[in-house]
């Protein structure tokens, strides 16, 4: 008898997304059929909770396919998150636009995608759930057929990330040529009796490759070129989904890959990644600090900040996880809430380029404390989320050069320290904007409550783990436990 408990959030998703279409020719208001569609998320995170609730018994399907555990139930209520906050946002961002029912269910279909990467065991399953996610995203992507910008950015989010797929899958073929399987732990069990190997260049070429298609997910030097067309080309409500889930979703596949998969060869390519980690955050400051547009700031923050998360794959420790996972978290609430004020101000006419914000708190104060808070906590600064974050991730490669003697991870952190400081004068500049700069219109902005919601559910998120991070730490810490000692 096949198991399905550990795909029943999956399922609820994707019946809610295929019965939206259908609700789509009874209505056209988009606030029922995003209710609608908030209803199903909604459903699976009552199901994922209750399958967190009770670990003790083994949720897997598909033979162990699919594995259901702390670091799987983590990502999943992460995804789930991101998925109710822009479906919220969405119904009043898209109320003008056609296809709204097909809009939604792609935004579902695609969390369906993300959270098959969290919880696969294996190469092959991890591929089709980034396939499934990378395909609806391609026509959010490109939803507003009639925009330039966004036609631009569908097309070439569409060929990069045809590309990478085009990498990761001979990658993942070399893979299973040389190991004879595409399980993670099966991978990691030939590396570690085959050491050395026959063919060590046929690995190396594999590996190159499938860094190459994760690489563009999460957006990683040189691999980035993608992300600030596509962020500033998109609908701003799918550039949050984007920098808050999928990107999300890459950092799972190259955890596994590396840190479950290859650990057994880890002196091999820990230099290497600890490199392309500082390399990434430091480009993505470097040039953030002159875009004048703020998607594409932002966009060049994010690839900052999976610099940051990268540090993570290079220490392989239980703590250096926990740090990726804790900064994976609150940056899924303080980029998105970010993206969702800027899809916001769009519905009032509020332009795109920085200076537009002149003047904000005193036509929306709401909206620039919110802007201002999100900011503060993606720079690290005390008490916010990503103060606590960035912390216990900063903190990890110092801890490895003093436990395990490898000194020149101290370099990781100094990196980082470095480049979170280098972060702030393009953070502080937004603010100064905000607070300092008399805008031409003093005119206070009415806003549309649903955006106003999913704004206030991710200010409330870094508020309440900066002020409250001692459980999100411990549990943090459980799931990149079971994370190494499943596999």
């Amino acid at each position: 008898m096949v198991e399905f408990t550990a795909i029943v959030p999956e399922i609820i998703l994707v019946l809610f997304a295929m019965a939206l279409p259908a609700l789509g020719y009874a209505t056209k208001n988009s606030k029922i059929l995003a209710g609608f569609g908030l209803a199903g998320v909604v459903l699976s995170a009552v199901f994922t909770f209750m399958m967190a609730n009770d670990l003790s018994v083994a949720y897997e399907f598909g033979n162990g396919l699919i594995r259901v555990d702390q670091f799987a139930i983590l990502f999943m209520f992460i995804f789930l998150a991101v998925a109710g906050y822009v479906i919220l946002a969405s119904a009043v961002y898209v109320k003008d636009d056609k296809h709204q029912p097909e809009f939604f269910s792609l935004i579902m279909l695609a969390t369906v995608g993300m959270m098959i990467v969290a919880s696969s065991t294996d190469l092959f399953a991890l591929f089709l759930g980034i396939e499934l996610t990378s395909l609806a995203s391609y026509v959010l992507v490109g939803f507003r057929k009639k925009d330039v910008k966004g036609a631009e950015a569908a097309t070439k989010y569409f060929i990069i990330g045809g590309l990478s797929s085009g990498f990761s899958l001979f990658g993942i073929s070399l893979v299973y040529g040389i190991t004879h399987t595409t399980s993670f732990a099966g991978i990691n069990t030939y590396l570690s009796w085959s050491v050395p190997l026959a063919n060590p260049e046929l690995l190396w070429l594999a590996m190159i490759m499938v860094v190459v298609g994760f690489g563009f997910k999460i957006s990683m030097v040189p691999f980035h070129m993608w992300a600030p067309d596509v962020y500033e080309g998109a609908p701003t409500t799918i550039t949050a989904m984007l920098a808050a889930g999928s990107k999300k979703m890459g950092f799972v596949a190259m955890f596994k890959f590396f840190l479950i998969g290859l650990i057994a060869i880890k002196a091999d390519w820990q230099l290497l990644v600890g490199i392309m980690a500082i390399v990434t955050m430091t480009w993505g400051n470097i040039v953030a600090i002159q875009q004048t547009n703020i998607k594409r700031m932002l966009a060049y923050s994010s690839i900052a900040q999976a610099g940051y998360i990268l540090m993570a794959i290079p220490v392989a420790t239980e703590y250096a996880l926990a740090g990726g996972l804790f900064q994976i978290l609150t940056h899924a609430f303080m980029k998105g809430g970010a993206f969702l004020i800027v899809a916001t101000l769009a519905t009032v006419a509020i332009g795109e380029t920085i200076k537009d914000y002149k003047g904000l708190a005193k036509r929306s104060p709401f909206m620039a404390f919110a802007m201002m808070i999100f900011l503060l906590s993606l720079a690290g600064i005390p008490p916010l989320a990503g103060f606590w974050s960035k912390f216990v991730l900063f903190s990890a490669p110092i801890d490895a050069a003093a436990t395990a003697g490898a000194e020149w991870m101290t370099w990781l952190a100094l990196a980082a320290i470095i480049n979170s400081a280098i972060s702030l004068f393009y953070y502080v500049r937004v603010i100064k904007y905000m607070y300092v700069d008399e805008g031409e219109c003093k005119d206070k902005l009415k806003l549309p409550w649903s955006m106003v919601a999913a704004v206030a559910i991710c200010l409330v998120a870094v508020i309440g783990i900066g002020l409250w991070p001692d459980p999100f730490i411990e549990y943090l810490k459980q799931a990149a436990h079971s994370f190494f000692v499943l596999y």
